[in-house]
This record gives structure tokens, sequence and C-alpha cells, in this order.
């Protein structure tokens, strides 16, 4: 018989390797129980009836999903009784959400079902989240971590039972579900160097919006990568992580109806950006929005914070950091 490590037997070695307290454990099992629940219910949503909408919009004026409502409510719950969490920040909430003022440890900043209009089409979505300290050597002021604070972060892409874990300078590893619901076998991932199966991620719906320079980018370079786009961030990063090159999200600043222009970008920097620029650092990657500053060292000024993004393979994302100066 074979046994794989399992995630808690991998992780409890990784603090006691750098003489660390279990809390960060505690934490890690209330958002792994949070991701089997969510998948659980992904899986029989359509007996349930679970994967239509619930007639509400959030906080970005976005239709909600009665899944995407299930997903915050469960994350919500594991992560008050872990009793390690001062604040979270979901999508689905308008406010900050106190959970453990005094007596917690971590700032989790989580989008509970990232890419939730794939759900009526039993189609991959994803669970991403960041992980912060508070201060434990003073006053703890409670300001919004800028994703170079984090000290995790990682992802589930459901339901295919794959969850993707970056430790602040100690890597990003995978892990798989095995038959007892348990995730197991750590393989450390790095981007690799080799073009040969680089992608290039975008929606290219919105290609004529971009800005001039990034259009004229796409026209010159597409044709070197294989293209793909699955519609949801830690879907297509997923496969990122695993082949290289780069999935972008450009401001839309080109569109017919002016209405619809996003200068500032469209994904959520705390909880989608961040997350994913900071597994990307991890796995030898680099992350930049339309300004070129680096993802990680944007101060968010309120929870909700939008962003362009421009992430995957150094090589790549170094050359459109040249274009945006």
């Amino acid at each position: 018989m074979q046994f794989e490590q399992t995630f808690m037997n991998f992780l409890l070695q990784h603090q006691e390797k750098h003489n660390r307290t279990h809390h960060f454990l505690i934490l890690m099992d209330a958002l792994i129980s949070a991701a089997k629940h969510i998948q659980y219910y992904y899986l029989t949503g359509a007996l349930r009836g679970n994967l239509g909408s619930a007639s509400t919009v959030n906080i970005q004026g976005e239709d909600v999903m009665r899944m995407d409502q299930i997903a915050h409510e469960i994350t919500i719950h594991y992560l008050k009784t872990s009793g390690r969490v001062i604040h979270a920040i979901s999508e689905e909430s308008d406010d900050i959400i106190p959970l453990n003022i005094d007596g917690g440890r971590y700032f989790v900043y989580f989008d509970p079902l990232d890419g939730s209009s794939n759900v009526a089409h039993v189609l991959p979505v994803g669970f991403l989240f960041g992980i912060a300290k508070r201060n434990l050597n003073g006053d703890e002021d409670f300001h919004l971590r800028q994703g170079r604070e984090f000290i995790a972060a990682g992802m589930f892409v459901i339901p295919t039972g794959t969850f993707t874990l970056a430790l602040r300078e100690a890597g990003t590893w995978r892990f798989h579900i095995d038959e007892t619901m348990n995730y197991v076998k750590p393989v450390r991932l790095n981007l690799p160097d080799n073009n040969k199966n680089w992608e290039l991620s975008f929606n290219s719906t919105n290609r004529f919006t971009y800005n001039n320079k990034i259009q004229q980018w796409i026209a010159d370079n597409e044709r070197k990568f294989a293209f793909r786009y699955i519609g949801a961030l830690a879907g297509d990063f997923h496969r990122l992580l695993s082949n290289g090159g780069m999935f972008m999200y450009p401001a839309i600043v080109n569109h017919p109806d002016s209405k619809k222009n996003r200068p500032d970008g469209k994904l959520r920097l705390m909880y989608e950006a961040a997350v994913v620029a900071f597994m990307c650092r991890e796995a030898g990657g680099h992350a930049i929005d339309e300004k070129g500053n680096s993802i990680l060292e944007v101060q968010p000024n309120k929870p909700h914070q939008r962003t362009a993004l421009y992430v995957g393979s150094k090589t790549i994302v170094e050359d459109i950091l040249r274009l945006l100066n």
C-alpha cells in the first residue's frame, strides 16, 4: 500500500521547522472545511435548486448566484468558529466583517465563489483567499494589508478537488483530494522556463476595449502562445501555474459605450489580484497593474478596490511592463 503525505502533516512539519505556533493550522483547517462544504453544495446544487440566481446584487453591482451566498455563509461560519480571525473581507459583503477583534491573530480576504457565472453550466469555479497576520509586537491599527504583507494565499478549484497554497518565502504547493476527502501529495510548483507550453489567457471579447498599446501587443504576440480562457480567475490561473504564460485582465478604456469603461480595472485587488500575485511570486513569476505597479505593493484604500491585472511568467509580464512604462 502507498500512503501520500496529507496537507495537515505537511503544514505541521512546516510550522515546526520554522518554530511557529499551531494557530495557523487551526485557521487552515477552517478554510479546508469550508472548501469541502462548498464543493458538496456545488456538486448537489442541481438537486437542491442552488444553481440559480439569488435575485440580489452585490457591492460590485453584479448579480448574485444562490451558490455565492451559500459559499459566503459557509466560509464565515468556519472562520468565526476557528476563533483565529480578527476581520474578514468577502466579495459578498459590503462591509468588513468583524469576527474576533480581541483574540484573533489573522485577517482573511476571500472570494468564496470566483467565476460564479460558470455555476449554471457546472463548469469550474474557485475559492480564493489571502491571509495576513496582526501586529504581534505592538498596537494593531487594523489597516488593509498589501499583498506583500500576506503570510499565505491560496485557492481551491471546485469541483476538481485541487488546492494550491503559497507560503511566504516557502513556495507554492499543490494538493489533490483523495478518496478519504483529505488533501494529499504536496507538489511544489514553479512556473516553467521553457516557453513551449506557455499560454495566454484573457477575455477576447474585450480585446478592442483595451488601450491601444495592449491591443497592438496582443496582435503582435498572441500567435506565440496557446490561447485558453475558462472565465474564472482561479481556473485560468490553475492552468498557468502548470504551463506558464500570462493571464491578463487589462483596464477597459475604449468601450463603444463609455459608461462601460473600467479605467481602474475589473478584478478586486485584495481577494483576487493580490492572492494570485502572491502565489505567482512564490512560483517564480510576477504581477503588475495597468500603471506597471507590482500588485503586491499596491496599498488598498477600500475593501473592494478594483485593479487591472497582468500575472504570470516574468518574461512576458516584464514585456508588458516595458510597454506600459
